[in-house]
């Protein structure tokens, strides 16, 4: 990887820009926004990102956005993976919390379901449950 621009062509043209870079920069932040299911939109963030700059390489070009969106996809594989880890380790608390608010009718009834799963997911990490943070309405 170089940092130098793209030498100008003799024909006084100018350089190849590749646009892949940038569509592999939307796979790539979409995959990022949306763990863990968007590990297939960053790897195909990463791919892309890698197949726009081998095209540029080879067309003595450019291609914007290509490289950050290898780095983004990377990142959103990791997030991914880690979300992944947090449903498999903490599958049972929210199975039993999905339950618990589907028989919810009345907040205090919400709240007890909320605080269930706190102290669910702090027994299971081995934390107080003040460390856990609280699970607010959106609003």
């Amino acid at each position: 990887m170089t940092i130098e621009p793209p030498e100008p062509r003799t024909d006084g043209q100018q350089p190849t820009v590749e646009r892949g870079g940038l569509w592999g920069l939307f796979f790539a932040a979409a995959g990022l926004l949306l763990p863990p299911f968007g590990v297939v939109l960053s790897v195909l963030g990463i791919f892309q990102g890698h197949r726009a700059r081998k095209a540029a390489k080879q067309a003595k070009g450019v291609a914007p956005g290509a490289l950050l969106s290898q780095v983004l996809g990377w990142i959103g594989v990791a997030v991914s993976i880690l979300a992944l880890i947090g449903y498999a380790v903490f599958w049972q608390e929210y199975t039993e919390y999905r339950a618990c608010t589907a028989r919810a009718h009345t907040e205090s009834s919400q709240q007890a379901c909320d605080l269930a799963l706190r102290e669910g997911i702090a027994e299971r990490a081995g934390v107080p449950v003040e460390s856990v943070p609280q699970i607010t309405a959106g609003g």
